[in-house]
């Protein structure tokens, strides 16, 4: 990404002031669902930050970030749409990935894109799999509506943030 790009997106992200915050029921109960609509072992609700990748909820890993040039969320960020590897041991895109590569062995991956009212892809909502499979159509549906369900949240915490330092900004000057 061109870092004039990067650096705006950075700063898209950075303003909903998510990095590193505690664990949230709201978005466990969405990786959960995910890995239930899919039946797959493991989802994810990722961010993508300068040099890593950081998780605010994953189901069935666990872990809280990975290096962002190991992680395939990276290159899903700069799709437009859902970014799908169907078989990552035969995917040119994959195959030296440590994640596919090592001990995780991760076969199947699909994300889609968080993107931020200001048209920036923040980090993703993805699935994995240790089998290599496909999506159809209603899949991919769901999936972006997942996402849209979480920059939706992501948003209403944003709101609820500003609303709040407006109200604190007038009652000290009264």
């Amino acid at each position: 990404m061109e870092p004039r790009l990067e650096n705006k997106r950075l700063e898209s992200l950075y303003k909903y002031e998510i990095l590193d915050t505690p664990p949230d029921g709201y978005f466990d109960e969405i990786t959960s669902l995910a890995t239930e609509i899919f039946n797959v072992p493991i989802a994810i609700i990722t961010l993508v930050d300068t040099d890593r990748i950081w998780f605010k909820s994953s189901y069935g890993l666990d872990v809280e970030e990975i290096p962002r040039n190991s992680g395939l969320c990276s290159s899903a960020i700069m799709s437009p749409d859902i970014y799908i590897v169907e078989d990552a041991r035969k995917d040119p895109r994959t195959l030296a990935n440590p994640l596919v590569a090592g001990i995780m062995g991760l076969q199947f991956y699909a994300a889609a894109p968080l993107r931020s009212s200001d048209g920036y892809n923040l980090g993703t909502v993805c699935i994995i799999d240790i089998e290599p499979r496909s999506m159809n159509a209603q899949e991919s549906a769901i999936l972006r509506q997942l996402s849209r369900i979480v920059m939706s949240q992501f948003e209403l915490k944003l709101q609820a943030r500003l609303l709040l330092k407006e109200i604190q900004k007038i009652s000290a000057n009264n």
